[in-house]
């Protein structure tokens, strides 16, 4: 062999030898007891362990290293101690450069039960280079970790590869100190926010402007929901048409199928609404703690890629800049607002937009004077005359469209809170967007089951909180004869040329189970409440898929209720087989095509309009 051939054969095994993964020590770190200290997690020996303390039910122990400097980690080994594994089971792994992990990422995840007096090893793929690296304890746990090791190389890295949780985006936040978020208006300024997604190829990461809690009951949950604010306007993912500050994260507590929320959005969408808002499943973790499956959303305010309508200053008012844009929400949580009034009759508005600290006296005063032109002619209507009526102040195709898309999704608060805007020179108000359907799709208690009305899910008496809502719609789609037809017109419309039909949204279902199947089962170890009533469930069904089967289900049963309710206009020709006993009932009658009504039991082969008496009629071929 030659020197040259011998020299070389050196040089890559010390090549090998240097890229060789390596057991990492350094100073360990962390938030011991006494008793059971840091050092127990690194001392070869199964029979000691390190536990963190009680933080009064908020628990963020955790156990590390200071590696001296960045490395590449490539595997975690986790023994926890004795009869203790699921007290780490869904912690997080994490590495960060901060020595306060502020800037902490997830690098794995103890995703199952271990067993212990054994060390079970966890692969890593990430490049990212870390020099601190810990090992948080599991949910609601107080991390009892007899021995961590972690396994790595020396070097920076970069960032082509992350860790993801499941198939949906990861977002992490960090709030500075680990600070739990007690209330909606603690906004902890200067939190740490990443994205990761594209399969962890792509991170977006920042200091927030803050980070709160959001909702009314859903913040008296466990699983809290979240508004995220950043410092400048941010496409949060590349599927996401607005390009914002805000952007909220709901918790799907109480919806156990966690996809409620995105079926009415698309709902909304199919039904022909301007907006629906943009809706994202994700994975949480909220100071090195997994939350669970959440959808990332739209904040509900006005902005290109949302409610696209003029955003107002604080100098628009006067002439045609005082008409708009204008976002309200009729709202029965309005009087705890800082920015709202009530209607000459009673109606509670919130003004979401100009917001409390901009909004002008003349912008509040001309449209809370305008929207009590809307209800003026609304119930002084004689609705013969509709230029002149309430379709003066009021676009009624949106507001039909919103009503459809309520009564289908059999939404509760489709009422209690409802979404209108108004555009700058445009003198009609439009309804939309829907909003906070976690109660939908009979989900709640109080109305379970929706199938027990015989008329619109809106006249039940826990359909709206907001005072005179139910009297609103009621003189538009019990009074008003024009808005009755246009809604079977678009009814008819959306079910014989649209997406109304059983099989589409059933398929549409099915591909968001396919999306959240991971996510949802780490979800339900989090959480263990499918065999539980929580919020207000009329009952629990035990498992995920039972849950689903219940939506598809009710979905297909509202379909064919509003056919008769709203009346549905068939377009084609049936062929049928024609039995003269169906002429014996009296709701069905048949008619010629010259209009003339047959008498005969016995009609001569052709085409007929056979007619109900609810007002659907369709066109038949009887052989």
């Amino acid at each position: 062999m030659t020197l040259k051939n011998i020299i070389a054969i050196i040089a890559i095994s010390i090549a090998i030898t240097a890229n060789a993964e390596k057991k990492l020590s350094g100073t360990p770190m962390g938030t011991g007891l006494s008793n059971h200290p840091i050092q127990h997690a690194f001392d070869g020996n199964m029979n000691t362990f390190f536990c963190g303390p009680n933080a009064n039910g908020y628990h963020r122990s955790w156990v590390g290293l200071d590696l001296g400097s960045p490395h590449i980690i490539t595997r975690v080994g986790v023994c926890p101690s004795i009869d203790r594994g699921k007290d780490i089971q869904l912690a997080i792994i994490q590495g960060a450069n901060n020595p306060d992990f502020s800037d902490a990422l997830p690098i794995a995840m103890i995703d199952e039960k271990i067993p212990n007096k054994t060390i079970t090893y966890f692969d890593v793929n990430v490049s990212r280079g870390f020099r601190y690296v810990r090992a948080m304890a599991g949910p609601d746990g107080y991390g009892h970790y007899a021995e961590l090791e972690f396994y790595g190389n020396a070097g920076a890295g970069d960032d082509t590869q992350l860790f993801q949780l499941t198939n949906l985006p990861t977002i992490v936040f960090n709030t500075p100190g680990m600070a739990e978020i007690k209330s909606k208006d603690d906004k902890h300024p200067g939190s740490f926010v990443a994205v990761i997604s594209d399969d962890g190829k792509s991170i977006l990461s920042d200091n927030l402007a803050q980070l709160k809690g959001r909702g009314n009951s859903s913040w008296n949950m466990p699983k809290k929901p979240f508004q995220i604010k950043f410092n400048k306007k941010k496409q949060i993912l590349p599927n996401a048409p607005a390009k914002a500050k805000k952007w909220t994260l709901i918790n799907n507590y109480g919806d156990k199928t966690l996809m409620r929320n995105k079926i009415a959005f698309q709902m909304s969408k199919d039904a022909g609404m301007t907006y629906a808002p943009y809706c994202q499943f994700v994975d949480v973790i909220y100071n090195g703690q997994y939350e669970g499956c959440y959808q990332l959303c739209d904040q509900l305010d006005v902005k290109p890629g949302r409610i696209d309508i003029t955003e107002m200053t604080p100098d628009d008012n006067y002439g045609e800049a005082l008409t708009g844009g204008y976002f309200l929400e009729i709202d029965a949580y309005a009087y705890s607002e800082l920015s709202w009034f009530a209607s000459t009759r009673g109606t509670p508005v919130t003004i979401k937009s100009p917001d409390e600290k901009d909004i002008t006296r003349e912008q509040k005063e001309y449209i809370r004077n305008y929207f009590n032109k809307l209800e003026t002619a609304l119930f002084s209507s004689n609705f013969k005359d509709p230029t002149n009526g309430y379709r003066k102040y009021l676009d009624l195709e949106s507001f039909l469209r919103y009503f459809i898309s309520g009564e289908l999704n059999g939404n509760t608060d489709s009422y209690w809170s409802t979404y209108l805007w108004k555009e700058r020179s445009d003198p009609r108000f439009h309804i939309g967007p829907i909003w906070d359907i976690d109660l939908g799709f009979d989900n709640d208690k109080r109305t379970y089951p929706i199938s027990q009305f015989d008329d619109f899910f809106y006249t039940a008496d826990c359909a709206s909180a907001a005072v005179g809502m139910k009297n609103f719609v009621n003189r538009i789609i019990k009074n008003d004869p024009q808005a009755r037809e246009m809604l079977t017109e678009i009814w008819s419309d959306l079910r014989n040329n649209g997406n109304f039909n059983e099989k589409y949204f059933s398929d549409l279902i099915d591909s968001y189970v396919d999306e959240i199947q991971q996510s949802q089962k780490l979800n339900f170890i989090r959480w263990p409440i499918l065999d539980k009533v929580v919020h207000e469930n009329p009952m629990a069904r035990g498992s995920f898929e039972n849950e689903i089967r219940h939506v598809k289900s009710f979905i297909a049963e509202r379909i064919k209720k509003l056919d008769n309710l709203i009346g549905l206009k068939q377009s084609g020709i049936d062929e049928i087989e024609f039995d003269p006993e169906m002429l014996s009932d009296e709701n069905i009658q048949l008619f010629n095509l010259k209009g003339q009504k047959v008498n005969t039991t016995t009609p001569a082969p052709g085409i007929y309009i056979l007619k109900m008496r609810n007002g659907t009629a369709r066109k038949v071929l009887i052989k």
